[in-house]
């Protein structure tokens, strides 16, 4: 049976770490556990939740500036936005249908720290980018069990090294994030999806990339082999009868 820490301040998680770098012991750093069937499983019997380190520190909408605990939900902090219209411009996927098969939105999408350490984005990717560039700054417990940070609460802050692309993306391998501040941006007034009914696979790739290549603000699109779209949980795509292909 694994061993389970749960610290619930930042200074617990330097202790944790601390005597595991003293004890040469491997930490399996968890928080929701929206992403464990994703890769590998972590050969460790100690695992260190962090979904305690949690909470919006600081908010300021004027400034399109967040920040929170790693722990924080990524519904709690999508909620906070979306009060403000704002967005995660990045667009965090809900791997719980694909990981999970929870099509109800009870996985609750993760954590903000677990978003972050995974690294990966939406379909909005194509034209807002990764997390790591919305990243602004971190605080972090690394693997020798020592206190740093990286960054700040504004996008000019350009002082020391920019840890923030590396900490991205790395699973929890090289620190343990304790807060992180995101730059958040304006959410769009409107968006519709046009939908290419019954497209075999070149016909999609070529409507897909005319869209791409078109003047208009295109920020997602995907194609829908038949047995995919029919699984759909819009009615207009599982009633098409066929391959749909949808761009927003």
């Amino acid at each position: 049976m694994t061993e389970t820490f749960r610290p619930e301040t930042a200074e617990q998680v330097l202790e944790a770490v601390r005597w595991a770098a003293a004890e040469s012991v491997p930490l399996d750093v968890v928080a929701g556990g929206s992403k464990r069937d994703y890769g590998r499983p972590a050969a460790a019997e100690r695992r260190l939740d962090v979904a305690n380190i949690s909470g919006i520190v600081l908010y300021e909408p004027q400034e399109l500036v967040l920040t929170a605990r790693a722990g924080t939900p990524l519904g709690e902090v999508e909620a906070a936005l979306a009060d403000a219209r704002q967005r995660l411009a990045f667009e965090p996927p809900d791997l719980g249908p694909l990981l999970d098969g929870d099509t109800t939105g009870a996985n609750v999408r993760g954590t903000l720290g677990g978003m972050l350490a995974s690294g990966l984005a939406g379909p909005r990717r194509i034209s807002a980018g990764a997390p790591r560039d919305h990243l602004l700054g971190f605080h972090a417990v690394s693997g020798r069990g020592e206190v740093f940070k990286s960054g700040g609460r504004v996008v000019k802050n350009v002082t020391g090294f920019d840890l923030s692309k590396l900490i991205t993306g790395s699973f929890g391998t090289l620190a343990v994030m304790t807060e992180v501040s995101l730059k958040a941006l304006p959410a769009a007034e409107d968006a519709a999806s046009v939908l290419v009914l019954h497209a075999d696979d070149p016909g999609a790739v070529k409507a897909m990339t005319a869209a791409l290549h078109s003047a208009y603000d295109v920020s997602a699109a995907a194609h829908l082999p038949a047995g995919v779209a029919a699984r759909s949980a819009v009615g207009e795509v599982a009633g098409a009868g066929g391959s749909v292909t949808a761009v927003r």
